[in-house]
């Protein structure tokens, strides 16, 4: 409700939100610092602890601590909200909509963290993993990268992630909705993921939502895929975002990739502000993030003809969302 987030925004210090970030010196009534979101010697970014307001002379950059969070930590409307209500101790009344989510949707992140551990920790452990290792070590991975992007390995057989997981019916059934098994006929499932290298994706909040596992072999297809779920959308996610704002303060700019390998290796040689769009084309939800994290943004596609076809849709679903 409006109300609540006027009281909200009242509540909080926008001094303290924005001095934790960005290191303010007092001057006079207001507090100063360089502006964080452009360049500049000579600080112009102002903040007013009466107003509850900042403004940089600079570059015209202004707003509450609602707005600093958005632009500064990347975060969506929703999500500076629930930031700011946790420092104030405070609950946040919801507003009736016609969308309500699904009960059990907690429950579809637990299962997806739950199995992101268990395949991370067969990378380790697992008698077959020296597969998936050699594989990773053959394309100069380092146990550093495996670690930041959560690498895992699924075994072979067809129940190693159900045993593990599955402890009912009920349990069988979210791990279906969650895209780890496959249903079959008469209530039989079986592991989706199988002797393959696994990459969990996150959401902008660093929980798994899904999962990209890359074949050993000669298995087709190369590369599969989590089905769309309750808590997964290929169309809006991109692979690595969450990992790239670990690592950059400020993200200035994006290259936008292929696949997953090709952000874990370019993570791995220092470029560290790559995402990848998941077996999808850019859509212009993509877009749509990724100009809300930087105005700046790269595609750097194969040059086969698979990539130029997936650079030209890139850039019709560009254009309808470009702003000046």
């Amino acid at each position: 409700p409006q109300s609540f987030i006027d009281d909200l925004v009242n509540r909080v210090d926008i001094v303290e939100v924005i001095d934790e970030r960005v290191p303010l010196k007092k001057g006079g009534r207001d507090y100063t610092a360089c502006c964080p979101f452009h360049e500049e010697k000579t600080p112009s970014f102002t903040v007013s602890p009466t107003k509850q307001f900042y403004y940089c002379f600079g570059c015209g950059a202004h707003g509450t601590a609602i707005s600093f969070l958005m632009d500064y930590a990347h975060l969506e409307f929703v999500e500076a909200i629930e930031e700011l209500a946790r420092r104030a101790g405070v609950e946040i009344p919801r507003e009736v909509s016609d969308f309500r989510p699904s009960d059990n949707t907690q429950s579809l992140y637990s299962v997806l963290e739950k199995a992101a551990a268990f395949f991370s920790r067969q990378l380790r452990e697992h008698t077959a993993a020296s597969r998936a290792t050699d594989y990773l070590k053959a394309r100069g991975m380092s146990g550093e990268t495996a670690k930041h992007f959560g690498l895992g390995y699924a075994p072979p057989g067809w129940d190693s992630l159900s045993n593990h997981l599955s402890q009912g019916q009920q349990d069988q059934a979210t791990l279906i909705q969650a895209g780890l098994l496959i249903d079959k006929d008469q209530g039989r499932a079986y592991d989706r993921f199988r002797d393959r290298v696994v990459f969990p994706i996150r959401n902008r909040r660093g929980q798994v939502i899904g999962f990209g596992a890359r074949a050993l072999g000669d298995e087709n297809p190369k590369y599969l895929n989590s089905p769309e779920t309750p808590v997964f959308h290929k169309g809006q996610e991109l692979y690595g975002l969450y990992e790239t704002r670990t690592a950059n303060r400020n993200i200035e700019c994006l290259f936008v990739v292929e696949g997953y390998m090709d952000v874990v290796s370019l993570y791995q040689a220092g470029v560290t502000n790559a995402v990848a769009t998941l077996g999808t084309a850019a859509t212009e939800d993509h877009m749509q993030r990724l100009f809300r994290t930087t105005p700046r943004v790269i595609f750097c596609f194969d040059g086969d003809p698979a990539g130029r076809r997936a650079a030209w849709r890139a850039l019709e679903n560009l254009l309808p969302v470009m702003k000046d």
